[in-house]
């Protein structure tokens, strides 16, 4: 496969996870489970760092090392939560959280590539993401800001059916 092919192969597998996350999130909002979106999600969320590390492999270790190996790490609690743990308890919460920060980690990624390729967003920000200008911060921030409020009415909202939920300890 030429590197063109991978590269294209890498970024369809990181579109089919943000826009699976949102559903996974949109779920969240409604205490549905999702179960075949989840699992779609999660396990192109992990294509995506797997394939970043292995379709472009580099000498140093750049920024998008550091967001593939800290999306990995997420993904691991977020799986034992969900499949492991069934969400009882505080592992609904991780679970949650889990899940919203491995869309934003996607998110985040998508955005740095879209001032990097697309001609009018890096005209905006020509320095971005090694040095980046206010355009490009504004964007990130606003970004960060919808998904820590994503998060925490995910975390308010999600409680599925058949979910053990365990009463706090009395003292």
């Amino acid at each position: 496969m030429d590197s063109q092919a991978l590269t294209w192969s890498h970024v369809a597998i990181s579109l089919i996870a943000i826009a699976s996350g949102f559903g996974v999130v949109y779920g969240l909002f409604h205490s549905s489970r999702m179960p075949r979106t989840t699992q779609m999600f999660l396990v192109t969320t992990f294509l995506t760092s797997l394939t970043g590390f292995i379709f472009f492999r580099r000498d140093q270790l750049l920024p998008s090392h550091i967001t593939g190996v800290i999306a990995l790490i997420v993904l691991v609690p977020t799986c034992f939560a969900l499949y492991m743990r069934k969400l009882a308890g505080a592992w609904r919460r991780i679970y949650v959280i889990g899940a919203v920060i491995s869309l934003y980690l996607n998110v985040f990624v998508l955005v740095v590539q879209l001032f990097l390729k697309v001609p009018a967003l890096h005209a905006l920000a020509p320095n971005a993401p090694a040095n980046p200008e206010p355009p490009f911060k504004i964007v990130q921030g606003v970004v960060l800001v919808l998904f820590i409020a994503a998060g925490y009415f995910a975390v308010k909202r999600f409680r599925p059916d058949g979910v053990v939920q365990l009463a706090p300890a009395r003292t």
